[in-house]
């Protein structure tokens, strides 16, 4: 065979050169976008009132600045110190920054004089700017409001050839470049005249902020990345005290930690039932009717926890901390002690009070800065009222796969309205993912309202299959053993310690 010439239509594969990035340093977002923003590139982000841009916009630099990496903000809507003013609310100080080099606020703002005489051009700002970028080695330069700068041209035509060049300019010097502009509110559309910038611009961000059944969300959506793969759907985000924060569930791989060792739940009846107890690490959900005794028996996992000397995080959407306390002393759990001892602590919220967005970022910082190992949510249906049942789920989901990564016990109750909803006991679609599913029922049976306890799935471990009835006395939780007759469940003996369940020849292990 002849060697290939060099014209030759033979191709040759070659190796993919990855897209530089710049990273923004803001929680979530580099997952979201696989790395950070183009570097040298142009990222656009429109969004309505209220949504955050301009904070985006403004981390994006104060994290660089922090992190060396120099960077200039240009503002037309507010002036310098406004945002500086606004900076420090977030506990942003910019002064020591701007001081040392780091950082540049230029404010944009424009004589009304110099407009009206027709004499204002992009020169003495793009000369500003430049002088700036290389006195201090900025390669990080965001404007704010740009639809602001462009609309005092009042020429729909010199608008875009002016950002047009403006564009070219910061292109020319190798700047990664965030531009802010409004959206109409009615259609979630770039404003009349600016739609080529989503043509120009390498990535375009999406912010958008939705009220559903009385509860404000904010969603963020990667519009377009030339050249590099990003997270395709809506993020939620929240901006909390400290700036913006994100959690994208999809970009969360299964690293979830192995389970660890089998531990007591404070019953040794139901700690027989689960099959010696349950493992630490796991996910449990209780679901019953109300009243069926699902705190009860969460509160006595937290107090077998805490007498092991662990920690524990009581999540509660129902009662107040003060209440749970007091409402357990009657069946005999004392929950004081290890409050005062400082293993265990509540976070306590009504549903409706915020987004599941920002409830699910005050639990997962509560974990982060308590380190519990056992956490507990009381109770997974009142989620639902957070706003809609994705919320709930999107909630729920999150908060259990943030525990498995830290190898934390995570038991759920949930609350069922009628008997008739046992075959969907998990509420919000996560009974699939959990590892065991306490059921609680009432059986009406010889004139007694009698509870029952069901151990529906232990994954991993033989189990009892059996219904079992159970005793809320005031010296805690009591389990029966089960008798079967023509009217069904009836008073029975205490499962005796150290002893599994019987099975029946048709009864298979779980």
């Amino acid at each position: 065979m002849e060697p290939a010439r060099p014209n030759d239509t033979t191709r040759v594969p070659s190796q993919a050169v990855a897209l530089p990035k710049v990273a923004t340093r803001i929680e979530g977002l580099d997952e979201i976008l696989h790395g950070g923003l183009p570097a040298g590139g142009t990222t656009l982000i429109w969004g309505g009132p209220g949504c955050g841009k301009s904070i985006l916009g403004l981390e994006f630099l104060y994290r660089g600045a922090l992190a060396g990496d120099p960077g200039i903000l240009v503002v037309f809507e507010e002036r310098a110190h406004a945002v500086r003013q606004h900076a420090l609310t977030l506990g942003w100080n910019l002064a020591p920054l701007e001081q040392d080099g780091k950082l540049f606020v230029l404010d944009g703002t424009v004589d009304p004089a110099v407009i009206l005489a027709g004499d204002f051009d992009l020169h003495a700002l793009l000369a500003i700017i430049g002088g700036q970028a290389q006195a201090l080695g900025a390669r990080r330069l965001v404007i704010d409001a740009v639809d602001v700068l462009t609309r005092l041209y009042r020429n729909p035509e010199r608008e875009q050839s002016e950002l047009s060049a403006f564009h070219r300019w910061w292109t020319d010097r190798e700047m990664t470049t965030l531009l802010t502009m409004k959206v109409l509110n009615t259609h979630q559309v770039p404003l009349p005249g600016y739609e080529f910038l989503d043509f120009l611009a390498d990535c375009v961000l999406k912010l958008d902020q939705r009220s559903n059944h009385q509860v404000n969300t904010r969603r963020l959506q990667v519009v377009k990345y030339r050249g590099s793969s990003f997270g395709r759907n809506e993020y939620p985000y929240i901006i909390a005290e400290d700036g913006f924060h994100l959690l994208p569930v999809s970009s969360i791989a299964l690293t979830q930690q192995p389970l660890g060792a089998v531990v007591s739940s404070g019953s040794v009846e139901l700690d027989v039932m689960l099959g010696g107890g349950y493992k630490c690490g796991s996910s449990v959900l209780i679901a019953g009717t109300p009243g069926t005794g699902k705190t009860t028996i969460a509160s006595t996992f937290v107090q077998a926890a805490c007498a092991r000397g662990e920690t524990a995080l009581f999540v509660t959407f129902e009662e107040s901390e003060e209440a749970v306390i007091a409402n357990m002393l009657s069946p005999g759990i004392d929950l004081r002690p290890a409050r005062q001892a400082g293993t265990l602590r509540f976070l306590t919220a009504l549903p409706e009070a915020m987004g599941a967005e920002e409830h699910l970022f005050g639990a997962l910082r509560t974990i982060a800065a308590f380190q519990p190992r056992l956490l507990v949510v009381d109770a997974l249906s009142s989620t639902l009222r957070m706003g809609t049942e994705q919320a709930a789920f999107e909630y729920a989901i999150r908060l259990l796969i943030a525990c498995r990564e830290r190898g934390l016990t995570c038991l759920f109750t949930n609350q069922l309205l009628s008997a008739a909803e046992e075959s969907a006991y998990a509420g919000v679609g996560v009974s699939s993912l959990v590892d065991t599913i306490i059921l609680l029922r009432f059986v009406e049976n010889e004139g007694r309202l009698r509870r029952t306890l069901l151990v529906r799935k232990v994954r991993g471990a033989a189990h009892s299959v059996q219904c079992h009835e159970f005793c809320i006395t005031d010296r805690g939780i009591e389990v029966l053993d089960v008798y079967r007759g023509g009217n069904g469940v009836r008073a029975g003996r205490r499962v005796r310690p150290g002893k599994r369940p019987k099975r029946t020849s048709s009864e298979q292990p779980h």
